[in-house]
């Protein structure tokens, strides 16, 4: 059987201000000719197909245009829902849906059956877990042990291994955030699923799988062995992402359940990157030229001193540059030990002159010297510690 594993469309996505769904759309098309040319029979969705539980109005209308033109060709889609989209508005029409090949389930059940969808060698089995807090884990299966994902997700696996055919060719579409031998690779883009180190999930419950299909991280990346991986998302949603070689997954189930796992990269109208260096040098066309200057930017100052209009320049040659920082000066460890010894030896005023001077790279002169002093004295005749 060959399939297409995907996931985190996050359709109706900002990112520092910019709806992304043109973007969306454009490789959306690029993924509908993949299908064409690779004609798999099943599409899995892993999950946050919306980047929120009430989408926009254009998102809505853009996943039904996608969903339409690959059922339309034939293929079915077998799709969860993640944590950014909503389980009821993920589940709605399920059951009518499932008629046109389109397999969607956005809430966790006590009792997930399969889905049974056949090949030339019998029949493949895809298990579809929804995100779902421990909460509902806990509500729904009624077990007050579970408190955490990794509890909640043993439980559901091990009702779920009782009926499983070992037999037959066994497929679970997940959305966690699975841990194996070492941490994985994360985003900034992407939502915890909870505080602290709750979220993890043991890579061990997936074992008995001969393919999980993950959604919620964002890097492409297998999980301890590759049979158990995630897609990723299709474009780089922050700038933590710039390094990240996005692709979808492509599939190719044998008789036997083990599976030839290949890449395939879709071209996007923008990338998104970072750029560094003096305002000047970024604004040379020999600097830019053979560069896509369409790209979300991310501008990294090196200029000493103060800048006139940094964003208002860049834009001129980068119409979407996105963000820009400068580059800290003075933060070597060396320097930050040696002002800790001296920290203790110096007044308020010393260091406000020097933390003054490292932010600006100005002089701190008597005037702003006399008014700080005026402050201070104003807060302590308040009875404020200083």
């Amino acid at each position: 059987m060959k399939i297409i594993h995907t996931a985190d469309w996050h359709i109706g996505k900002l990112v520092h201000g910019i709806h992304m769904t043109e973007d969306q759309a454009y490789i959306l098309e690029e993924f509908i000719k993949l299908i064409e040319i690779e004609k798999p029979q099943v599409v899995i969705i892993g999950g946050d197909l919306y980047d929120r539980s009430i989408p926009p109005v254009e998102a809505v209308e853009l996943l039904d245009y996608v969903f339409t033109r690959i059922i339309d060709m034939g293929v079915k889609i077998v799709a969860i829902g993640g944590n950014h989209d909503s389980a009821d508005r993920v589940s709605f029409g399920n059951k009518i849906l499932k008629n046109k090949g389109l397999y969607i389930e956005g809430k966790i059940k006590d009792t997930i059956e399969p889905i049974k969808i056949e090949d030339e060698y019998g029949p493949v089995n895809f298990y579809l877990l929804p995100y779902a807090d421990p909460v509902i884990v806990r509500e729904v299966y009624k077990n007050e042990e579970v408190k955490s994902h990794d509890m909640a997700m043993k439980v559901i696996i091990d009702k779920i291994k009782e009926n499983m055919n070992k037999d037959e060719r066994n497929i679970l579409v997940c959305h966690s955030f699975l841990r194996g031998d070492s941490d994985p690779e994360t985003s900034e883009s992407e939502l915890p699923l909870s505080i602290g180190g709750s979220e993890y999930v043991s890579v061990d419950h997936f074992l008995d799988f001969d393919y999980v299909a993950l959604g919620h991280l964002h890097r492409p990346q297998r999980v301890k062995e590759e049979k158990i991986r995630y897609s990723g998302s299709l474009l780089k949603y922050s700038f933590s992402e710039t390094t990240q070689n996005k692709s979808v997954t492509l599939i190719d189930m044998k008789e036997d359940g083990q599976v030839e796992i290949k890449f395939e990269k879709l071209k996007t109208i923008r990338d998104m990157r970072k750029i560094k260096g003096e305002i000047n040098k970024l604004l040379d066309p020999s600097v830019y030229e053979g560069t896509n200057c369409e790209d979300y930017i991310m501008a990294i100052l090196t200029d000493e001193g103060e800048i006139i209009d940094p964003i208002g320049k860049l834009r001129q040659v980068y119409p979407n540059i996105l963000r820009i920082e400068r580059e800290s000066r003075d933060e070597s460890e060396n320097t930050r030990t040696s002002a800790s010894r001296e920290y203790t030896k110096k007044s308020l005023i010393d260091l406000f002159d020097e933390f003054y001077a490292s932010m600006t790279k100005n002089e701190f002169d008597e005037e702003k010297t006399n008014t700080l002093i005026s402050v201070i004295e104003t807060l302590k005749g308040e009875g404020r510690e200083v």
